[in-house]
C-alpha cells in the first residue's frame, strides 16, 4: 500500500527545480509554500543531484535561509548592504554529512532526480516571520524589498567562510515562502460609533458602523452596516470608504507608512431630519492597486501572481522586531456632510469612525 502511495505521490507531484550554471548541481523541491500552523511550520524536504566531475576539493552545501532585503542590487556594487540574515542553516552534503529521515517527499524526490542524489531536511523556528515583499515602482530593478526565504546550494572549500567567494555558477537557488492562514474560528465583528455636533446647528449627526466578524478571505467580499440618525439641519451627501494599509519596518529602522488600497464612494442622501440604515459591500484587491510602490504583499515568487500582503499575527512571547514587517489594516466609514443656507459650504464637514479588518487566506482543505 505505502509503496503504491509513493508511486502516486511521484506522478501527481509538481517539482521545482534549478541546475546551477556549471551543471554540477541541481535542486528539487517538491512545493514553495510552507505553512506556519502557529505551533510549527511544515518541513522543507528537498534533494540535490550531484555532478562531481568538476568538484575538484570543494564540497556541497545547502543552506535555508530568511533575510530581510531593504535596498537594490545596484548598491551592492557601492559597497552597501542590502540584505540581512534574520535567520540561516547550512548541512553539508557532499561528502555525505547529513542523513535525514526519508519523507515521502523524499522518496518522490530521489525518484525524479535519478542516481547520484542526496536528500535534505530543514526546520523553519515558528518564530520567524512570513514571506513579505514591498511592491516595486514601474521603473524600479533588482528583487523587490521585503522578508524572503531562500534554498540555496553551493560549492565550497568551507561550510561558511566570509573570506571565500563563492561563483554564480556553482550554486543553484530556489525562493519559498513561508505562509500563515487564517484560523478556523473567527471573533465577533468590530462595532464603532460617533456623535458629532456642528457650527450653526443645535442638532448632532449619530453614525454607527459594524462588521459581522473581525476576519475577512482575500477577494471576499466586506459587508458593512451604517446607521445614520440625522438630528442636525445638514444633509449627509455621500458615504466614503476607504481601507488603508499600514506597513510597519521593524527590522533596522522605525519606519511606519499607509496606503490606501481602497477608496469607494457610495451616493448615499440622509436629508435633514432623516434616518438611514443599510449595509455596503467593498472588496479590497491587489488588482486595484498594481501601480503603488511600496504596498506590502504575500512573498512573491518569480513569475507569479500574489495577494495584498496578509495582516500580521503576533504570537506571544515573541519579539516583534524579529518579525521584520508588520502589516495590520482598517477600514474608515467618512460621511461628507453639507451645511445649509447661504453657509452651506462654509459650514460643511465629515463624520468619521474607524474599524480594524483582518486579511488572510483561507486554510485549504486537505
Amino acid at each position: 500500500m505505502m509503496r503504491n502511495t509513493l508511486k502516486d505521490l511521484s506522478e501527481m507531484a509538481k517539482v521545482f527545480k534549478k541546475t546551477s550554471g556549471n551543471g554540477g548541481l541541481t535542486l528539487y523541491l517538491g512545493k514553495r509554500d510552507y505553512v506556519d500552523h502557529v505551533g510549527a511550520v511544515d518541513q522543507v524536504d528537498g534533494v540535490v543531484k550531484l555532478d562531481p566531475t568538476d568538484f575538484g576539493d570543494r564540497k556541497v552545501f545547502v543552506q535555508l535561509a530568511c533575510a530581510f532585503r531593504y535596498g537594490s542590487e545596484d548598491l551592492d556594487v557601492m559597497g552597501l548592504c542590502f540584505r540581512k540574515d534574520i535567520w540561516l542553516q547550512i548541512v553539508q552534503l557532499y561528502p555525505e554529512n547529513h542523513k535525514p529521515a526519508l519523507t515521502a517527499m523524499h522518496e518522490t524526490l530521489l525518484k525524479k532526480a535519478g542516481d547520484n542524489a542526496y536528500p535534505f531536511s530543514f526546520e523553519i523556528p515558528n518564530t520567524l516571520p512570513c514571506s513579505v515583499s514591498l511592491q516595486p515602482g514601474p521603473d524600479d530593478k533588482g528583487k523587490a524589498c521585503g522578508v524572503d526565504f531562500e534554498v540555496k546550494t553551493f560549492l565550497a572549500l568551507e561550510k561558511c567562510n566570509p573570506d571565500e567567494k563563492i561563483e554564480k555558477k556553482d550554486t543553484a537557488r530556489l525562493i519559498i515562502r513561508k505562509i500563515q492562514y487564517a484560523p478556523s474560528e473567527v471573533g465577533s465583528g468590530p462595532k464603532a460609533e460617533i456623535c458629532k455636533s456642528f457650527m450653526m446647528s443645535d442638532k448632532p449627526v449619530h453614525l454607527e458602523a459594524s462588521m459581522e466578524k473581525d476576519l475577512y478571505y482575500h477577494g471576499e467580499a466586506i459587508p458593512i452596516k451604517i446607521q445614520i440618525k440625522n438630528e442636525s439641519n445638514k444633509t449627509v451627501k455621500k458615504i466614503k470608504i476607504t481601507v488603508d494599509q499600514t506597513t510597519d519596518i521593524v527590522l533596522y529602522s522605525a519606519d511606519k507608512y499607509t496606503k490606501t488600497v481602497l477608496n469607494k464612494e457610495f451616493d448615499e442622501i440622509v436629508e435633514a431630519g432623516g434616518n438611514y440604515e443599510n449595509t455596503l459591500s467593498i472588496t479590497p484587491l491587489l488588482t486595484d492597486n498594481k501601480e503603488k510602490r511600496g504596498l506590502a504583499l504575500d512573498g512573491k515568487l518569480k513569475e507569479e501572481d500574489t495577494f495584498l500582503a496578509s495582516t500580521t499575527m503576533l504570537k506571544k512571547g515573541i519579539e516583534k522586531e524579529v518579525l521584520g514587517i508588520l502589516v495590520s489594516y482598517k477600514i474608515k466609514i467618512n460621511l461628507m456632510v453639507a451645511g445649509a443656507g447661504l453657509l452651506g459650504s462654509l459650514t460643511a464637514s465629515d463624520v468619521s469612525v474607524e474599524l480594524p479588518l483582518l486579511l488572510m487566506h483561507p486554510k485549504p482543505e486537505e
